[in-house]
């Protein structure tokens, strides 16, 4: 993320410009009076969901069978077996 420093008045002038640039381009900025940081301005994120809600759209029954879940465990041993565990060189 692209972050730049602009006095509270320069943000001012151009405050359009800095809003787009913060919402499409994903920047952010942090504003300045006076010579320190004062504020941070940041794209959000998407909007939080709560456990409740994920529970509420989670659908029911979406899991493996018995036969899948099967397949898939031996799909990860087998995995295990090809790949060598990863060995950091800084260790």
């Amino acid at each position: 993320m692209k972050e730049q420093t602009l006095t509270v008045t320069e943000a001012a002038r151009g405050f359009s410009d800095l809003v787009n640039r913060i919402r499409y381009r994903g920047e952010s900025a942090t504003l300045t009076k006076n010579g320190r940081a004062v504020a941070r301005l940041v794209p959000i994120g998407p909007p939080a969901i709560t456990g409740a809600e994920l529970a509420k759209r989670w659908k029911p029954g979406s899991f493996l069978t018995p036969k899948e879940a099967d397949d898939f465990a031996r799909d990860i041993e087998k995995g295990r077996r090809f790949f060598k565990p990863y060995v950091s060189p800084w260790d």
